[in-house]
């Protein structure tokens, strides 16, 4: 550089600051409000970030053989673990109903428990000619209504029996003959879809600490017994695949059962919960495939694939499922996954045991996905090597054929226990734990105040615009409504209505009303609610939109480890710290008033804040025992907390508040039924029990009075 040009950058520097100075618009003179969309979010990006790095961190020391082989032990211990303990194996009690005789082979009519009265239906595939033993195949069904029977998985059993190999496949719960939900027809769900089938129960499980994961994964456990035990079958070449939620089984059996020597997972959920590039809510699916507290525990997905290593394994995607039916984040964490499993397979020497294939076509096992799968078990079953071009010839039968009950349920011919029945027939006992811990609750800092964002007059009172962060990048906004000629006997109310801060605000409404009688009044927003909604996912519409409610949100936040109720009740004791902080709530008691779906949070924060004084709960529900009793419930499941019910439940827990005031109006059973009042006295023992859920001036007045 030339002296001269050297000498000439300040005076060019102050030129160029000049020009942006002239260009850049003053401040925006507006309140400073948040982009609250992004809290809830946020949160879940955090954690998500924390258990992709944590697993990270562990698979990438899998560079010996003794370390796969430990992370393999571990993968199996820990995915037990999540999903609730190996049960005992029972008697199979396994019969033959009839038996279908075709071209080639027969097809037996099987019933047998999995567990103590819970009948699996399912179909035996058996080759007419060859020498046996036979290799053995255990098919998983997809998420089809009629199970077995479906089309492309008929084809895929008489082609595989066709080939040589003996097939077993069984219904799942919920699909074909296991109808649980039944509706007019014994055979078809009142429910919407086989995913609420699984998901309806396996919600009411998680409150007893089991889940649909272990009901799920045992029942393949089971019939692969059943196929290994056969006569004709070679017990030491044994396989399982299946396509979408039947791959997904395939994957959690290989987790638990040394005894496959090959799978194909066909269009199964082969991406991780926490990924990179996390999209909240994330992958969150049916109940078996949401791992709660994984996140935490640095497991995922692809973690129930390692104990299958060096076995052969196929991973088989539809390349249309990262828009067509999974997350967004399908094929490119599914592809890094891969990449990380291929290097434990080298590591032991069989790095041409795995393969990852792909199709153009939707979400279904086409034919070219079928041909895949064939050649896959003939080369590493039978020793084949000569690929098989064609499929042989198919003929599905009608659903009736195949039926193993005459009625097509197994519950109205074998009289099968549900999985509603068997969740309720549990017997346990409680142990004391801490709540804090239970629920996910973090208390909030000493220093937690209000930030004043702006403040206006309205007739009697002033109405200030103010917020705290419970957490980082968790802001809450809150109407803070202020008399100006305040009366100190009445209380400091803290207010959390059904329709968010933003109803009865208006001059002359509830909350302007209650200020000019003299009470100081805050409502809140609470992450994920109100001005807290938390925004779209990315990419395909009908995924985002789809997953854009509570329901979703509320398993991301269970499988990364902090319960939603959880974080609403860390919302609302850094609301009431602040509040108490506030000048206007100064020498004032604090009293909760919470509706709804709040009511739950509302609990669990009074009972770890003992400075709450006073405790109005209308329209709650009454304790999360009438929802694992309820068959058809409706309540949020929001408000779930895995394992509650071991430890406590909302009566008890309200009797840990001792003589503070508790007011329940119009406490509601699991359908949403108004609970007589005699019952909620009985519960609650300790409480004023008001026969309605009100939210109106002259209800909570009484609160402040």
């Amino acid at each position: 550089m030339r002296r001269r040009t050297f000498l000439a950058l300040p005076a060019a520097a102050a030129s160029v600051a000049a020009a942006q100075q002239a260009t850049t618009p003053e401040a925006l003179p507006a309140t400073p409000y948040h982009d609250y969309s992004l809290c809830l979010p946020d949160v879940l990006r955090r954690l998500a970030a924390r258990a992709y790095s944590r697993r990270n961190e562990a698979i990438a020391r899998l560079t010996t053989p003794e370390a796969i082989r430990a992370r393999q032990k571990w993968a199996r211990g820990m995915f037990w673990k999540l999903v609730g303990g190996p049960p005992e194996r029972t008697p199979l009690d396994a019969r033959s109903t009839g038996t279908l005789v075709r071209d080639g082979y027969r097809v037996e009519k099987l019933v047998y428990q999995s567990w103590p009265s819970f009948f699996v239906s399912a179909n035996l595939y058996v080759p007419a000619g060859g020498t046996p033993p036979f290799p053995g195949v255990l098919f998983q069904m997809g998420h089809s209504r009629n199970g077995k029977a479906y089309e492309s998985y008929q084809r895929c059993c008489q082609g595989l029996v066709k080939l040589g190999f003996v097939v077993l496949g069984f219904d799942p719960i919920g699909q074909g003959e296991r109808v649980f939900y039944p509706g007019e027809d014994p055979a078809r769900s009142r429910l919407d879809s086989p995913d609420d089938e699984h998901t309806v129960p396996g919600r009411q499980m998680l409150l007893y600490g089991d889940t649909m994961s272990r009901l799920q994964v045992w029942d393949a456990v089971r019939s692969l017994d059943y196929l290994a035990s056969h006569p004709l079958v070679d017990p030491k070449r044994l396989a399982s695949t299946g396509q979408s939620g039947g791959a997904t089984l395939t994957m959690m059996l290989g987790c638990v059962d040394d005894r496959l020597r090959a799978a194909a997972v066909a269009s199964g959920n082969t991406e991780n919960f926490a990924c990179a590039g996390f999209n909240p809510p994330g992958s969150t699916d049916d109940a078996e495939q949401d791992f709660v507290d994984s996140g935490p525990a640095g497991f995922d997905r692809w973690d129930l694939l390692y104990p299958m290593a060096p076995n052969p394994l196929l991973i088989s995607v539809s390349d249309k499922d990262w828009f067509g039916t999974y997350s967004s984040s399908y094929q490119t964490s599914g592809h890094e996954e891969f990449h990380k499993l291929r290097k434990v397979y080298a590591a032991l020497g069989h790095a041409n045991a795995l393969q990852w294939t792909s199709t153009p076509l939707p979400h279904n096992l086409a034919y070219d996905s079928r041909l895949k799968i064939y050649n896959w078990f003939s080369r590493w079953l039978k020793g084949d090597s000569h690929p098989v071009a064609e499929e042989p010839a198919t003929a599905p039968e009608a659903e009736r054929e195949l039926l193993v009950s005459e009625s097509g349920s197994v519950v109205k011919s074998f009289a099968s226990l549900s999985p509603f029945v068997m969740n309720r027939k549990r017997t346990f006992t409680r142990s004391a734990a801490n709540l804090a811990g239970l629920t996910g609750t973090v208390r909030p800092a000493a220093s937690a105040r209000f930030a004043v964002l702006g403040r206006v007059p309205s007739r009697a009172v002033d109405i200030e615009a103010v917020e705290v962060a419970p957490e980082p990048r968790v802001w809450l906004p809150s109407w803070m409504f202020v008399p100006h000629t305040p009366d100190r006997s009445l209380p400091a109310l803290l207010l959390l209505p059904p329709h968010g801060r933003n109803s009865d605000w208006h001059e002359g409404e509830l909350n302007e009303r209650l200020a000019d009688a003299g009470a100081a009044v805050c409502v809140p927003d609470l992450r994920g609610a109100g001005d807290l909604s938390p925004e779209f996912g990315r990419h395909n519409a009908a995924y985002a939109l789809d997953h854009h409610n509570d329901e979703n949100y509320a398993w991301a936040s269970l499988i990364l480890g902090r319960p939603l109720a959880g974080q609403w009740a860390t919302d609302i004791l850094a609301l009431a710290a602040a509040f108490r902080a506030h000048p206007a709530a100064a020498g004032r008691k604090l009293i909760l008033a919470a509706a709804g779906r709040w009511t739950v949070p509302a609990l669990i924060a009074a009972a770890l804040d003992e400075k709450i004084a006073g405790l109005y709960l209308a329209g709650g529900i009454i304790s999360f025992e009438s929802v694992a009793a309820t068959e058809d419930y409706i309540c949020s499941f929001a408000n779930f907390v895995p394992r509650l019910l071991l430890h406590t439940d909302l009566p008890e827990t309200a009797a840990s508040l001792g003589s503070r005031k508790l007011v329940i109006a119009g406490a509601v059973d699991a359908r949403g039924t108004v609970v007589p009042e005699a019952e909620v006295r009985r519960l609650y023992p300790s409480a004023t029990v008001l026969a309605a859920p009100r939210w109106d001036l002259e209800t909570l007045s009484r609160l402040a009075s």
